[in-house]
C-alpha cells in the first residue's frame, strides 16, 4: 500500500514543468531550464543515492526532467609501509602493489613501502544532481533513500553557478570571461595562486587564456584555464 502511494506521488513528475506553478519547495527566481544542484546525503550512501536515483529515473522515464546524477572523483596515490620478505624471498603480502624497498631498519631487517593508487570521492556526503526544479522533481530526489535535503537556505535548493560546476569538477561548463589583451589578471586557484599576470591572448573556444608572468624575476608565458583567473 505504501509504495502504491509512493509511486502515485513519483508518477507525478512526468509532468513538464510550467512557469506559474506552485513553488513550495523553492524560491521563485529558481531557473526552470535543467541546472546543477548539490544534495546531502548519510555518509558513504553517495553511490546507492545515485544507483536508486538512477533507478527510479528509468523506471518512471524521467530522463528529460533529472537528466545526470553524478559525485566527482579523484585517483590519488597511497604509500603505504608493509611486512619485510619472507627468507624464501617472497613477499608477506600479495604482489597487488608496486613496491618500493627502504633499507636501513634496526635490526639488520628490511622494510617495503608500497603504491597504490586509489579513487576517492572530492566531496564526501554530497551527490550533484543535474535536474528540472519543480515541486515534484523535488519530491523525487528528497525522498530518495539515504537523502538528507538539498544544499540551500533553509533546505531550499540553489542551483549551482556554471563558475562552480567547472571549479568543482562537475562538468565543464562554456564560460564567458570579461578581460582583454593587455589587462592585468589574479590567478584564484593552482600553484600559482595570487600571482598577477597580463593577459597576452584569449582563446573563447578552448576556454584558455595566455599570461605573461614574473617569476624569479623573469618574465614566464603561462597558459591557464577561465576559471583559474579573476580580473582585477
Amino acid at each position: 500500500m505504501a509504495d502504491d502511494l509512493n509511486n502515485n506521488n513519483i508518477d507525478e513528475v512526468a509532468k513538464k514543468p510550467s512557469a506559474d506553478e506552485l513553488r513550495t519547495h523553492y524560491g521563485d527566481d529558481t531557473p526552470i531550464e535543467p541546472r546543477w544542484y548539490v544534495v546531502h546525503t548519510y555518509s558513504g550512501y553517495e553511490n546507492k543515492v545515485k544507483e536508486d536515483l538512477e533507478k527510479t529515473i528509468e523506471n518512471r522515464g524521467l530522463q528529460d526532467l533529472i537528466l545526470e546524477v553524478k559525485y566527482p572523483t579523484e585517483t590519488v596515490t597511497e604509500v603505504r609501509e608493509v611486512a619485510s620478505r619472507s627468507k624464501s624471498g617472497r613477499s608477506s603480502r600479495n604482489d597487488e602493489y608496486e613496491e618500493v624497498s627502504d633499507d636501513g631498519v634496526k635490526g639488520g631487517g628490511r622494510k617495503s613501502k608500497v603504491t597504490k593508487t586509489v579513487v576517492r570521492k572530492v566531496y564526501p556526503g554530497y551527490v550533484m544532481v543535474k535536474m528540472v526544479m519543480t515541486d515534484r522533481t523535488w519530491y523525487v530526489v528528497r525522498n530518495t533513500r539515504g537523502v538528507t535535503g538539498f544544499v540551500g537556505p533553509g533546505s531550499k535548493p540553489i542551483p549551482l553557478t556554471d563558475e562552480e560546476v567547472t571549479a568543482m569538477g562537475v562538468e565543464r561548463m562554456h564560460l564567458k570571461i570579461n578581460i582583454e589583451v593587455g589587462e592585468s589578471v589574479r590567478v584564484v586557484s593552482g600553484p600559482f595562486e595570487n600571482f598577477i599576470g597580463v593577459v597576452q591572448s584569449v582563446d573563447p573556444e578552448a576556454q584558455r587564456v595566455k599570461l605573461l608572468m614574473s617569476l624569479f624575476g623573469k618574465d614566464t608565458p603561462m597558459e591557464l584555464d577561465f576559471i583559474e583567473v579573476q580580473k582585477l
